[in-house]
């Protein structure tokens, strides 16, 4: 149901690198936030003392709270096992939510919320066919196809990193080989380079793009979707260097009608994409076939 121009919702990101929470009012405004540092154990402990600290501060009370993490994850259930998070394993993050804030929530993966706000209040506001991706801890998607938020089976379509763009390549924190996810996460750069990704190498953020944009040429004759729109730390901070790659890669490997004048474009919310989106899933901005079903009209 969509919210009152008056209300507020709770807004949560879960990163391999980070925990944000902030309150969101309904015209996808971010009123304010905090964030710790993900722990690399009793994770729960300091997510709980941060929404604690920040519902405390919001202005009025909430309406609906969402969450963004990472996947996999069992969203009918709200139980996540995000690759990042190695202490949470089938952790039911949206009972525990709902327990701590006393309001409903909406839990799903991290790049699905990212696209519900671009579409929402960003860069991909108004389009009905979109895919959404986030290169940072690790890299997912998220797909808007005739207006509708695709889930899939268990609510995990979209995942962009598990697409294999390097076969018999290096092997991924997933168990499989050859993964985007295995060249492009941080953690996968970090490994390679020995220094922090975001001070990598100009050939590593172009190739960092590239991988992208091959993955991107698999969506654009899967789904026929027209455009991306690119958000996440390692993304935006490499900048020109990753979208010109990325863009050169699909103009070379997307060769079908379907391709032509396919965009990618920056996240136009920033720092606050993971917040907006995390709210768009709590006001449902985006219709989702896991609630609500494609009509085809």
């Amino acid at each position: 149901m969509p919210d009152s121009q008056g209300s507020l919702h709770l807004a949560i990101d879960i990163g391999g690198s980070k925990l944000t929470a902030g309150i969101v009012d309904a015209h996808g405004v971010v009123l304010l936030r905090d964030r710790v540092p993900t722990p690399n154990r009793d994770v729960w402990q300091a997510l709980a003392r941060l929404v604690r600290r920040v519902a405390a501060a919001s202005p009025a009370p909430p309406v609906s709270c969402g969450a963004a993490c990472g996947g996999p994850m069992k969203v009918h259930e709200g139980v996540v096992s995000p690759l990042y998070v190695p202490s949470w394993r089938a952790f039911p993050l949206r009972e525990h939510l709902e327990q701590l804030t006393g309001l409903p929530t909406v839990v799903d993966v991290d790049a699905k919320a990212f696209v519900s706000g671009e579409v929402w209040r960003g860069a991909a506001q108004g389009a009905t066919d979109v895919i959404g991706v986030i290169v940072a801890s690790g890299v997912s998607g998220g797909i808007v196809s005739r207006g509708v938020l695709l889930g899939g089976r268990s609510g995990n379509a979209g995942n962009l990193g598990h697409l294999v763009v390097e076969p018999e390549g290096r092997p991924c924190a997933c168990g499989g080989q050859g993964c985007l996810d295995a060249y492009c996460s941080r953690a996968a750069i970090e490994d390679e380079t020995a220094r922090a990704a975001q001070r990598a190498p100009r050939a590593i953020m172009e190739r960092t793009g590239t991988l992208v944009g091959r993955a991107l040429a698999s969506v654009i004759a899967l789904v026929d979707v027209p455009l991306a729109v690119i958000g996440g730390s390692l993304a935006l901070g490499f900048g020109d260097a990753f979208f010109d790659a990325a863009r050169r890669e699909v103009e070379v490997r997307a060769r079908l009608a379907s391709g032509n004048g396919f965009r990618i474009v920056p996240s136009s919310l920033g720092h606050h994409a993971s917040l907006i989106g995390a709210a768009a899933l709590a006001r449902g901005s985006v219709r989702t076939e896991l609630t609500r079903p494609a009509t085809g009209e």
